[in-house]
């Protein structure tokens, strides 16, 4: 269903929060910090759009030009990625919600449950232990991995795509739960990653159309980046001032930049949604290679992570699942 005008209730709590916003930065006379920090509101102009536009969170964006080309600690990057989705991609949430884009709730459920636990278990007993370069190559290999595999998948193979899942058992529910896992993990130390790693799974596994494993992906998203900002926010206490103020500059672009890309994903096709998807990851990952120029065990870390990467989205379609549409609950697409 096409939804040419967004519902004046999914609208409103943005509007609201962006008078909050004002009356803070003017109640605390913040203002110039946009003198400093105005490149992380640049950045957010398009990581806003796309996180609410794909299955890749503003901490795909965020993450790689923070670290990358300006320069910017891995643990500063992850934190702002998680503040700036709990309000960017939150804002995303809403207008997918409460205009009733498709949403499948078999997976967003387990894989939001999986997802907290993970984010929360990476963060105390993964994440003191990835050097900062290898993150940063981490982040942009293994979504390529994806990509490649979904590339083969949907022009290749010309996959059947489904509007909806099939009813799980208990061993796929606790699958997905494990994926969530995996992906709230990859959450604690890049910023992001629970979307796009659940995304991958679903669309390769159950072959669900694009077009209902993105908004999906982005509420998902949504909650994992809300319990991580306020794990390192309230409980770890290292959201320090560096991250706070680009927190505070992004917010007013994320507000409006994460809802108008989810509205503007749901007008378009489903291979639409597969090319932009396919770009961003390509972008990525020529842009880390061209600035950090991988090396060494660097250059093997990053092999070795591309061709895991591969086994394991591969390992996804040979997963075995009764395809034939009798035995859906949705229809073709």
């Amino acid at each position: 269903t096409q939804h040419k005008i967004l519902s004046r209730r999914s609208i409103f709590p943005i509007v609201i929060l962006l008078v909050l916003w004002v009356i803070y930065m003017q109640d605390t006379n913040q203002w110039g910090l946009f003198q400093d920090n105005w490149f992380m509101s640049v950045t957010m102009i398009f990581g806003s759009f796309i996180a609410g536009a794909s299955s890749e969170g503003g901490g795909a964006i965020a993450f790689p030009v923070m670290t990358l080309l300006y320069d910017i600690m891995p643990h500063t990057a992850r934190n702002f990625s998680l503040a700036i989705q709990s309000v960017g991609m939150t804002a995303a949430a809403l207008i997918i919600l409460r205009n009733k884009f498709p949403v499948e709730y078999k997976y967003l459920i387990p894989a939001s449950i999986g997802g907290g636990i993970g984010i929360i278990f990476g963060t105390f007993y993964v994440v003191p232990y990835v050097p900062a370069t290898f993150s940063k190559m981490l982040f942009v290999t293994f979504w390529l991995s994806f990509g490649v595999i979904l590339f083969y998948i949907n022009v290749i193979s010309k996959r059947k795509v489904f509007d909806r899942m099939p009813d799980l058992s208990r061993v796929e529910l606790l699958f997905l739960l494990i994926v969530g896992f995996s992906g709230g993990t990859l959450s604690s130390i890049l910023g992001s990653g629970l979307d796009i790693f659940s995304f991958a799974y679903i669309t390769i596994r159950y072959h669900l159309s694009e077009k209902v494993a993105t908004p999906t992906s982005v509420v998902v998203m949504a909650i994992n980046s809300m319990i991580g900002f306020c794990l390192h926010y309230f409980i770890i206490q290292d959201f320090a001032t560096e991250e706070f103020n680009y927190w505070l500059v992004s917010i007013p672009v994320v507000l409006i930049g994460a809802p108008m890309g989810a509205y503007y994903i749901n007008q378009q096709t489903r291979d639409f949604v597969s090319w932009f998807l396919y770009i961003i990851i390509i972008t990525q990952f020529i842009g880390a290679l061209l600035i950090i120029k991988p090396e060494g065990m660097l250059l093997l870390f990053t092999i070795l992570v591309f061709v895991f990467g591969l086994l394991v989205f591969y390992g996804f379609t040979k997963i075995s699942l009764l395809t034939n549409k009798s035995d859906r609950s949705g229809k073709e697409i």
